[in-house]
């Protein structure tokens, strides 16, 4: 029992230090070359768990061949796009101008009504409504939408429009993040008075605290037994 936990323990290190190396990206895209190799790999993990009498060497070593493999692949694919094309695939066009590409859709298996159901997830429920439609070598939809169809947007409008900021967490579960407020522009004691003028005097009295992109803080005040709900305060 002991052995089996021990092998568990030193094989899930090895498969998190092989998904590390691989990177971010890899999970991210997930194109069928991806996918084998994380079905090996956890294929190969299993194998000296299950059967006590596998090498828990030889286990590892072809872990770390397939993350070599990996890792190769992707700088080929980086410095070759017809050897990316080869292993990962191409986008397919399936509406192009509006118009239903027939021999795509019928190349990749996609009916009309898979094709009209991936648009809804997209937000167009018509094929009318589309100018382009794009499967990507992950199997993700793009989907672009006619002219007419797009949202406005300020620019449209001739509307100057704010600097986007990214939203922060500055307060979570009581526990204050000084490098995201300090990120707001804000410094402590000034946060402090904010919510000293809105009754708050504690950082344990707060669930989650966040800054948004309207340079505004929401505050998210513990629950009491009444409700299920955080009450929310903007200061």
């Amino acid at each position: 029992m002991l052995i089996v936990a021990i092998r568990t323990f030193v094989l899930y290190i090895i498969v998190l230090i092989a998904v590390r190396i691989m990177g971010k990206s890899e999970l991210s895209k997930m194109s069928p070359f991806q996918l084998v190799i994380v079905f090996m790999i956890a294929e190969l993990a299993a194998m000296p768990i299950d059967d006590p009498t596998t090498s828990l060497i030889n286990g590892v070593m072809a872990i770390f061949t397939l993350m070599f493999l990996q890792v190769l692949i992707a700088f080929l694919s980086i410095k070759c796009e017809k050897f990316k094309n080869l292993v990962s695939g191409k986008p397919s066009i399936l509406i192009e101008k509006g118009k239903l590409n027939i021999k795509e859709m019928g190349k990749l298996r996609i009916t009309s009504t898979d094709l009209l159901e991936q648009l809804r997830l997209e937000n167009c429920p018509s094929f009318s409504n589309v100018e382009y439609a794009i499967m990507e070598s992950n199997g993700q939809l793009t989907v672009i939408p006619k002219a007419d169809q797009k949202p406005l947007t300020p620019k449209d409008m001739g509307l100057t429009a704010n600097e986007g900021l990214l939203p922060m967490i500055v307060v979570s579960d009581g526990t204050l993040y000084l490098k995201n407020l300090l990120a707001s522009g804000t410094p402590e004691d000034l946060f402090k008075q904010k919510l000293a003028a809105a009754g708050i005097m504690s950082y344990d009295n707060i669930f989650l605290a966040f800054y948004d992109e309207n340079k505004s803080f929401h505050v998210y005040l513990r629950s009491d037994n009444s409700t299920p709900f955080a009450s929310e305060v903007k200061i």
